[in-house]
């Protein structure tokens, strides 16, 4: 039983990685799949609010960068006197919107990232085939002030453990969880369109590998 876990009294300080950063600010070393967090028989279970949880997201390219959320369909956390122990939420990836454009230009983003645009089903998320990402927590780590959350998030059946700073607090029934903005590798997770990485392509007109995210997950008891 993996017992790496962390008592948060109060809003955790917001805080950096202590994986190492590179251009942007908390970069995700995205790592091999590690084992579940288990929780006590003493922990309670908050049920995730769906409506009240989501993940924003910020894609870019040399010239332009691109918002948008992205919705939970359902999803757990164990708790024990405020001892976050156990997890999992599952990501509902037919949910992306974008916010930065409107009309058709935002639909038409919506779809090439969801994969629905014939011929570009595989460019991006593929959510035909892989409508649901998740996330399963392993632990909560600590160095100092500094608290980060331990899970394995997988995208299009590829899976990879990441770390990522957090801040909890309790009121009553409600437990909230928030992020600080972190970035993830795409290609990390095998998608690699439009990667200067990968593939021949003029630099002004290529997608950053990295994607910046920010989870906000309210729970209830």
């Amino acid at each position: 039983m993996k017992r790496n876990f962390l008592k948060i009294t109060g809003m955790a300080a917001v805080i950096a990685f202590t994986v190492a950063c590179k251009d942007n600010k908390n970069e995700v070393d995205a790592t091999a799949e590690a084992e579940a967090a288990e929780a006590t028989v003493e922990a309670v279970t908050y049920t995730v609010d769906t409506e009240a949880s989501n993940i924003a997201w910020v894609g870019s390219k040399p010239t332009e960068d691109h918002t948008g959320n992205i919705a939970l369909s359902s999803g757990m956390v164990t708790v024990n006197a405020e001892v976050v122990e156990s997890g999992e939420f599952t990501i509902d990836m037919t949910s992306i919107t974008v916010t930065d454009l409107e009309g058709e230009s935002a639909t038409n983003l919506k779809s090439h990232l969801e994969g629905t645009v014939e011929g570009k089903e595989t460019d991006f998320f593929n959510t035909p085939k892989f409508p649901t990402a998740k996330f399963v927590v392993t632990g909560l780590t600590t160095m100092g002030a500094k608290t980060m959350l331990e899970g394995n998030l997988t995208l299009k059946d590829v899976t990879k453990n990441v770390s990522f700073p957090v801040g909890v607090k309790f009121d009553g029934n409600k437990m909230m969880l928030t992020s600080e903005e972190f970035t993830i590798d795409r290609t990390d997770w095998g998608i690699q369109y439009g990667s200067k990485t990968f593939t021949d392509i003029v630099a002004d007109k290529a997608i950053s590998d990295d994607i910046k995210l920010t989870v906000n997950l309210v729970a209830t008891k």
